[in-house]
């Protein structure tokens, strides 16, 4: 009889000792511990309108416009290791890059982010094409998990198998659009806007190509590059056909070494001298093309 009731009183002792204590008037502490496991994140509206930067520099629509992504932020940490968090990185070497600019003029500058919030990857871009960006940079550090040993920077352009993917979905939702590169598409073919959207992509392509080409060239002997440095992906951020855009992995934040790098002003410093000295290049050839 024991052995049949041990398993029921098992269960039932916890409750009769809570309405025990509740009887007799006294305080049941519940601990702490696990609270803490429902994190909550607001997400932005997919029907807001987006928020535009503030564009910095001379007030001179004239001059080129750059547009500087720091990668992540918000709920979004990006890569995380020896103690630092991406997102914190990249507005770091954002924010430098910014002032740099800003310093030897010539230059406008807006940041997608200026603080440490989300913004989608399509609000990212789409905030390059409705400031009419000359050019996009979105900056970022990697990660090789338990492989710390990998280092160095490595510049990122749309790769053609990508850009012939995004291309034809730009062009479906260009086709509606009032201009590709400022020609009007009202009252044309779908044809001939398709034609249209995609020679802007391969012009920007071209561009795109040699930026990143300054980047290292500017780069070489001062920044740490990865070996094999000139590389191209599938990033939604580089899919803008009209703007020549460029994702910049800034190192490896689970090296020790290139966190410490990112992190320091010095280092941050040196990015900063190198990229904007590619900046201006870039647009020096373009006025004179």
């Amino acid at each position: 009889m024991w052995q049949r009731l041990k398993t029921p009183l098992i269960f039932l002792a916890p409750v009769v000792l809570i309405v025990v204590l509740f009887l007799a008037g006294l305080a049941i502490t519940v601990p702490l511990s696990g609270r803490g496991y429902v994190i909550r994140i607001v997400l932005p509206d997919p029907g807001r309108p987006i928020g535009l930067p503030a564009i910095e520099g001379p007030d001179d629509p004239a001059i080129p416009l750059v547009v500087i992504d720091a990668g992540h932020g918000g709920h979004d940490p990006g890569a995380v290791g020896t103690g630092f968090r991406e997102k914190m990185l990249t507005l770091g070497l954002a924010t430098t890059l910014r002032d740099e600019l800003l310093r030897r003029g010539g230059v406008r500058v807006a940041l997608t982010r200026a603080d440490d919030r989300f913004l989608s990857l399509d609000e990212r871009v789409e905030i390059a094409r409705k400031l009419g960006a000359d050019l996009f940079l979105s900056i970022h550090a990697d990660s090789a998990g338990e492989k710390d040993q990998i280092t160095g920077a490595s510049v990122y352009t749309l790769s053609r198998k990508a850009s012939s993917e995004a291309a034809a979905r730009v062009a479906a939702s260009e086709n509606s659009a009032d201009s590709v590169n400022g020609v009007k598409l009202a009252g044309t073919s779908d044809v001939v806007s398709n034609i249209l959207v995609d020679l802007a992509q391969r012009r920007t392509s071209r561009e795109s190509a040699a930026f990143a080409a300054l980047i290292l060239r500017e780069g070489q002997g001062i920044l740490e590059l990865n070996p094999d440095p000139r590389r191209s992906a599938d990033f939604v951020v580089l899919r803008a056909p009209d703007v020549p855009s460029v994702l910049y992995e800034s190192g490896f934040i689970t090296n020790a070494a290139d966190a410490e790098r990112l992190s320091s002003p010095q280092g941050q410093q040196r990015f900063a001298s190198v990229m904007a000295r590619a900046i201006r290049i870039y647009f020096a050839r373009q006025a004179g093309a």
